[in-house]
Parts: C-alpha cells; structure tokens; sequence
C-alpha cells in the first residue's frame, strides 16, 4: 500500500473500479496513472489483442504496482464461445425492413443477401421462428424458413452491420461448450501468469463454473473464477451459479441482447442481492460511463447508472471501452471514483442490508462469521479508526467486506496473491504484514498507521486474527489504543 496515498485526507472510494486495458491506456505510465487515479482491478480482454501484447500488459501492470507500492489485480477475461458474423462484401452491410438474408452453411458466403458465422452448427440449431441479433442488438431477425442451404431470415429491425460484429440468439439453446480452445490456451496462460481473476464468459450452468475450478487446481493455481452473467440460462440456476464461483459479473452488454432490456435493471438488482447473501463479490458492467469514450463528461444518467449500482451493493463497476479505447481514460476513472465517494457519503447512513450477514462465504467458518459480525459492531460503538482483519486466504477479508462496514478496513496478509485479490473487495485496503504472531502484527500496524498519517495517540484498532485454537477459525477481536 502506497504510504503516500493512504492518509485520512484523501481516502480511495470503497467501491473499486475495475479498468480494461486498451490501446488507449496500455503503457507502464498510463497504467500507472489510471492506477493513482483509483483502479484497482485491471482487466485484459482475451477477444482483443495478441499474447505478446497480453504479456505486455500483464508486465506493466506488475511494475505499476511496484511503482505505486500496493497490490494491483488482475482480470483475465476470456473471450468464450462468441459467435461472430463472417467476412461481409466491402466490411459493411444495410439491412432494410422486411429485407430476406440467408445464414449460409460453413464459414463463407457466395451470394449478396448471405450471412456466415464463425460458428459452424448455427444453421442446424436455428428453427423457424428464433429470433437472431446483430450488433450488439441494434439489427434483428427472425428465421422464416431453413433447408439444406440455410436458414433464411426476415430482418424486423433494420440497420447496418459490419463483418465480425456479434451475433446473439436468444432462447436458442445451443451445444457449444463454455469453453473453446482459444480459451482453455488463455486460461493456461493465466494460471501460469499468476492472474488472480479468471472471468469465464457465456457461463450456463455451474458445471461450466466448476470445470474451470478443476482445470485450475489441477495447475496448482490460487486463480479465482469469475463468472459472467449474460445468459438466460444463467438467469433460471442464478444461485447455483453464484454459489459455484467465486464472484460474479453482471454483463449488461450481451445480457442486454439476450433478454428484454426492460428487464435488466431488475435482474441486475437480483443478482447484486443474492451476491450480497451468499457473500460474493459482484462487478457492474457495460456502458456505465459509455459516452465518456468521446466527452469527458458523463450524461447525467450514467453518473445515475454507477450511484445506483453502488446502492444497490456492487463490489466494484468496470469501465470497458471508456479506458481501452476512448479519448478520456483517465478522466473516466476520476469520475467513477467521485460519484463512488459521494453515493457512500450516502450508504453511510442507510441500515445495514439484512442480507449480508444471512449466509456464510466460502471458507469462513461459523465462528469467523460470528467474530466479524461482533468485530463491525464493535468498531462502530468504539468509534474505532481502523478495522484490521488477518487472512492468509483472504476469505474473512471478505466476509467483513460484506458487512458494508464505513469505519476504514485494511486486510493484511502474508500471501502477494490474497493481497492482490483483496482490490476486489468493498472497502478492504490490502497491506502487507506480518499475520501469525498478534504483538508483531499490531506493532506492524501502528507503525504503518503514524507514518502514513492515518492513526495518532488516542485512536483505537479493532483487530480480527486467530489463536492456536486453529480450528476454529478467526476465533479473536482485540481492541488496541495507541498510547
């Protein structure tokens, strides 16, 4: 943690911000600067980019760190099985109303109103009647008749379309595996790497979850396992999902396409409440400064869109286009963690949400639920200054993060990888230090609190940690007053 940055006067947001790396912020000092602004979380998109680049970026990320003197994570965000339109006659193609297109069989197209795909078996599971989108939504079809050659569609909502843009299929059931080659060579690649977040696109099932979680372990990775929510059938097994990973994403983008937009304020609402219950970290994403990528303001429904999602209980929200390829980059990041900062001015003063404490995370046993709960309310009535909680997992980090404490939390650990992974949790600031013994811990603390400006004589720390009753978990709260 950057000594530096750490003082009372200009605490960080405690919602993160998770940024993507792009051609328009790629570079250490670029990097670096977003970093100083408030991100936390670096996502690499494995659909864009080569790995030569992707290492670069990872490489960057690690010595912006090094830079700034406090952990950064990283996202690892595979591609999965997107179906994308072929190659189209001069890159660009306007669909008129009621204008009739073929799906060809197989990767090319022959005649002027064909459409191919990157996906091979997309004319065999079409049936008369499904619907099929186009960039992103913004051009719809509906398949009227299929034969041997194809399956022919009628556009019902005309537009333009340009070659490798998306195509989504909703209610299309299709037998792709979660996984594709291209992702279980990225996935390899991450583990190798030491990415502490692996975001697993398109995810259906929580066997699709799972499978990941085995294919990680069985390369002796601590990599946790994102799982993006853009599908209906994610929708109808959302807590079995949920309680399979190990965070979760709400991707507005392709989930937007897939169900009715009407709908996906309120499943973004329910999956933030349920992530809340079971105690998983939860990302808000897609568009949520979008018109920043060319204005260095955002509309006032966006600003609306991140205070929202905050409220709501998101863990952290994610700019994609706006620092990848847009013109303000850093601005964008300055902007997200100002609305951040004033909505919990806000939360502050709302009740805690019932939901947080209902269920256990992953890992923590029952007393360490029961020291959390016990340690928030202490730090409160005490009017503590800091809570500080010992993890070498980082699993009791997070079950006080979703305590949605406001009294400033720092989770320490002796583990560079838990640290790195504490960026996603809600107001946990990670420091390194020294766990297993409580006296070296506390003067550990004490000494990083005077020097950086943060803790003075009279103030008092709540402490969470363990004894020798290792079995039973965080079993201690201690609270110390600096003399």
């Amino acid at each position: 943690m950057d000594v530096a940055s750490s003082g009372s006067a200009a605490l960080p947001a405690r919602t993160k911000i998770v940024a993507t790396i792009g051609p328009a912020c790629d570079s250490l000092d670029q990097i670096t600067e977003l970093a100083a602004a408030g991100v936390s979380v670096f996502r690499l998109n494995m659909a864009h980019a080569s790995m030569e680049q992707h290492t670069a970026h990872r490489d960057a990320i690690r010595a912006a760190s090094e830079r700034l003197n406090r952990p950064l994570a990283i996202l690892v965000d595979l591609a999965g099985p997107k179906i994308r339109l072929g190659e189209l006659p001069g890159d660009l193609l306007d669909l008129a109303l009621d204008q009739e297109v073929w799906f060809a069989r197989g990767a090319t197209a022959d005649g002027p109103n064909q459409l191919s795909t990157t996906y091979g078996s997309l004319v065999d599971e079409l049936s008369v009647g499904d619907r099929v989108m186009l960039a992103d939504g913004t051009v719809g079809l509906k398949v009227i008749a299929k034969d041997l050659v194809g399956a022919r569609c009628r556009v019902m909502q005309p537009g333009s379309i340009r070659s490798r843009q998306g195509v989504n299929l909703p209610g299309v059931q299709l037998s792709t595996p979660a996984m594709t080659a291209a992702d279980h060579e990225h996935a390899a690649w991450a583990a190798d790497v030491g990415a502490d977040f692996l975001g697993l696109s398109f995810v259906r099932a929580p066997a699709d979850v799972r499978q990941l979680k085995d294919y990680l372990r069985s390369r002796q990775s601590l990599t946790k396992v994102i799982a993006k929510i853009e599908k209906p059938e994610a929708i109808a097994d959302l807590e079995s999902i949920v309680e399979a990973a190990d965070g979760v994403m709400i991707a507005r983008g392709d989930l937007g396409v897939e169900i009715d937009v009407a709908e996906v304020p309120v499943v973004q609402k329910r999956i933030t409440a349920l992530c809340r219950q079971l105690q998983k970290p939860v990302i808000t994403a897609t568009q949520m400064l979008d018109s920043m990528q060319n204005s260095p303001r955002p509309t006032r429904a966006e600003a609306s869109d991140v205070a929202n999602a905050i409220l709501d209980g998101s863990d952290a929200c994610m700019l994609s286009g706006e620092t990848a390829i847009g013109r303000y980059p850093r601005a964008a990041v300055e902007t997200m963690s100002r609305i951040a900062r004033v909505t919990e001015e806000l939360y502050a003063h709302l009740p805690p949400p019932r939901e947080a404490s209902s269920r256990r995370a992953d890992g923590v046993l029952p007393v360490t639920q029961a020291v959390v709960g016990g340690a928030s309310s202490m730090a409160r009535e005490l009017s503590a200054r800091l809570i500080v909680v010992a993890s070498h997992s980082g699993a009791t980090a997070l079950a006080l993060s979703k305590q949605r404490n406001f009294v400033p939390t720092v989770g320490t650990s002796d583990r560079e990888q838990t640290l790195r992974q504490m960026c996603l949790y809600w107001g946990v600031r990670p420091l390194a230090a020294p766990i297993d013994a409580i006296g070296a811990l506390v003067r550990h603390i004490e000494t990083w609190g005077r020097t950086a400006g943060t803790l003075a004589t009279g103030d008092r720390i709540v402490l969470v940690s363990g004894t020798w009753m290792a079995g039973a978990g965080h079993n201690l709260v201690l609270v110390h007053e600096l003399a």
